[in-house]
């Protein structure tokens, strides 16, 4: 996720919203009344158009993204096979650099969740910055965050167990580590497991229960899973010496991984999002209640696959923009309606090589990916419905 603050624009344009502290009384909740944005009979073609150019846009996304991987990577071999190879070309020269990467993308994604995607709304809760809050929690349109966050742990879950489903593979590294030091191993399964178990129990949605022992719980939980993997898992292989069967055992862990983690949640990713831009054209042909709920389905499955990715968000998808192209957060809802307005889409589009800090890349990032399409397919955790103009 990219975190891109434009709260004031946010504010400036956007919903009802109510939230409160759980641990508050009910004196201390607040409710503000912005600007009402609904989808009209007269405004549906419009946002219909809206939707079919920014799922068109993920799906070409995440296209690339997987070609990139399992095809070719700027015109040579695959990232995987630049990876599995780790022979100098892709940054890494041994089994062991990878599997550093590996963890070091599992960490950063365990001090997102805690830090970042529950700890920015917390902070700017008890701060007293209340509305700030509230839109600095991602997927608070559709009340989808407890489950996106807990499909980050599942991605770092995935990354060291080596399977998508919660089994170990016996080319993983929880297994390599299992045969050498148990303890250690029991120490990492039991911190991913502790950090989804605690996401999972704070009560929905998350933009309602911002401050409560379950997101302090949550957070804390996601800071010794990163802890976990900094300061023990990644020093256990870092100073471990490799003899030839390790190497062998290594090869065969970053083998696995890719083949059997990264590229089928990339294959997932195409399929769930074909199928969502299938529902969007499908919305678009004929706009109806049915057809929003039809696109909000597609768009909770299409989110999955984006976020058990996490875990590995390097190579092509950091490289070239590609996670906030999908995935920036918060939106600029102003410029979202403008946009909507006039029928110019070219503020979607950036050109060159891509540079986190470029302000004219992250404006356009802001105006498309899941949470644009979020906003416009869903309300209040609902999908949208459609309402006759003065109704």
């Amino acid at each position: 996720m990219k975190k891109n603050f434009l709260v004031m624009a946010l504010i400036a344009m956007g919903m009802p919203l109510t939230f409160s502290a759980c641990s508050d009384n009910d004196d201390n909740n607040e409710t503000e009344e912005a600007a009402n944005i609904d989808v009209t009979t007269e405004n549906v073609q419009k946002w219909a158009k809206y939707m079919e150019v920014v799922s068109q846009k993920l799906l070409a996304d995440s296209e690339t993204l997987l070609a990139d991987w399992q095809t070719s990577y700027n015109g040579g071999r695959s990232y995987a096979e630049l990876f599995k190879a780790h022979d100098g070309a892709s940054g890494f020269n041994s089994a062991t650099d990878c599997i550093g990467q590996i963890i070091d993308g599992c960490a950063d994604i365990a001090n997102e969740v805690g830090s970042a995607k529950i700890g920015d709304p917390y902070d700017l809760y008890i701060s007293g910055k209340r509305t700030e809050a509230l839109y600095a929690v991602e997927s608070w349109y559709s009340w989808h965050s407890i489950d996106d966050y807990s499909n980050n742990i599942l991605s770092v879950r995935n990354a060291l167990f080596g399977t998508r489903n919660g089994s170990k593979n016996e080319n993983s590294i929880i297994k390599f580590v299992e045969y050498r030091n148990e303890a250690l191993a029991a120490n990492v399964e039991n911190a991913v497991n502790a950090a989804y178990d605690a996401i999972q129990a704070i009560p929905a949605p998350l933009r309602n229960n911002i401050v409560c022992e379950q997101t302090e719980a949550a957070m804390a939980a996601c800071a010794d899973l990163e802890e976990v993997l900094t300061k023990e898992l990644k020093p256990f292989f870092t100073n471990m010496t490799v003899d030839e069967d390790d190497e062998k055992e290594l090869d065969a862990i970053v083998v696995n991984y890719v083949d059997n983690v990264v590229l089928p949640t990339y294959r997932d990713l195409v399929a769930k999002n074909t199928a969502l831009y299938t529902a969007v054209r499908t919305f678009q042909a004929a706009p109806s209640n049915a057809g929003f709920e039809a696109c909000a389905a597609a768009w909770i499955a299409a989110r999955e696959p984006w976020e058990t990715s996490e875990g590995f968000l390097f190579g092509p998808v950091a490289d070239k923009g590609l996670d906030p192209n999908m995935d920036s957060w918060p939106l600029d809802q102003d410029g979202i309606v403008k946009i909507m307005n006039s029928g110019n889409y070219s503020a979607l589009d950036w050109s060159g090589e891509f540079d986190e800090e470029s302000e004219s890349i992250a404006d356009a990032q802001s105006l498309r990916g899941y949470h644009t399409l979020e906003f416009l397919i869903f309300k209040d955790g609902k999908a949208r419905t459609i309402t006759a103009l003065g109704e």
